[in-house]
């Protein structure tokens, strides 16, 4: 890094850690644009809920509740979008929080292919009805994928097996998805925040949500049809059910997808641990330099 400048700055770091206002920040000290790596901000109707910025920022609010959103797809708008910031700009700034969609806009990942839905069906109905006989038909497809995935892990188990129909492997792909090669020059700064601080802010920002009118938001969104990745969208099954008694089980849950994130953070190949507790203009000046 020391002998060119990066083309491309990612800002990563658990949710209520203070991303989005770091990567505004250095964006606007290098004359650029935010491009979200969030896999719930692509969608339009619950900005509450997904914690959309305010600042304008690409990618987000681009699909409709009732559209499915692939990580290859999100990858190739993506690539767009930062190719034409730094063709215009000179930089880019990618701001996410779902590490693999981190990854789709800064890498060429080797997506796992499509598998029709009848296939996936299928593949449900006989991890259901007796998943040590599929764990076992598996091990005979690919062996390496069966060695990896327990028999009673049911998500991964049917996903393992539709792959080896369709001649791929869940272990390669998983193992392609971590490749440390970028696109382009890219420095990636992760945020680190002490758990019981991290806590503290999920929970403020968790009661402002509410305060913002989160619940009525969810409603109306569930008024039409929502796509699955879209009913994804962390708390909005709890809204859904619990209505304004889902502020408890949302701060729970999202306690859990923070420390996920976390872990998730540590595996990033070359990244840059910062404080994230610092100001966002103290945190943007260390970045550009870095850049």
């Amino acid at each position: 890094m020391s002998s060119a400048r990066a083309e491309v700055v990612a800002v990563f770091g658990p949710t209520a850690s203070g991303k989005s206002a770091v990567a505004e920040a250095v964006a606007g000290r290098l004359g650029t644009e935010v491009v979200s790596a969030d896999a719930m901000q692509v969608y339009r109707g619950l900005p509450i809920l997904t914690n959309q910025p305010s600042a304008p920022t690409r990618l987000v609010g681009i699909r409709a509740l009732d559209e499915e959103m692939s990580v290859g797809a999100f990858g190739e708008l993506a690539h767009g979008e930062i190719d034409a910031l730094v063709d215009d700009r000179g930089a880019a700034v990618v701001c996410g929080g779902t590490g693999l969609y981190l990854r789709a806009a800064l890498a060429e990942l080797d997506i796992p292919p499509a598998v029709h839905p009848e296939t996936r069906a299928r593949v449900a109905r006989e991890v259901d009805h007796d998943r040590h006989a599929a764990h076992l038909r598996l091990g005979h497809l690919d062996p390496a994928a069966a060695a990896a995935v327990h028999p009673h892990d049911r998500k991964r188990l049917v996903r393992a097996l539709e792959l080896a129909e369709e001649g791929a492997s869940l272990v390669a792909n998983q193992d392609r998805l971590w490749a440390g090669a970028t696109r382009r020059l890219t420095v990636i700064v992760g945020l680190e925040v002490a758990p019981d601080v991290l806590e503290r802010r999920i929970r403020e920002r968790t009661e402002t949500m509410f305060e913002r009118g989160v619940v009525d938001e969810v409603r109306a969104a569930l008024s039409g049809p929502v796509s699955r990745t879209a009913e994804k969208t962390l708390g909005l099954t709890e809204i859904a059910e619990l209505g304004p008694d889902a502020l408890e089980p949302i701060v729970a849950r999202t306690r859990r997808y923070a420390a996920y994130q976390r872990k998730w953070m540590r595996r990033i190949p070359d990244l840059v641990l910062l404080d994230g507790t610092r100001a966002p203009g103290e945190l943007a000046d260390d970045i550009v330099e870095l850049a």
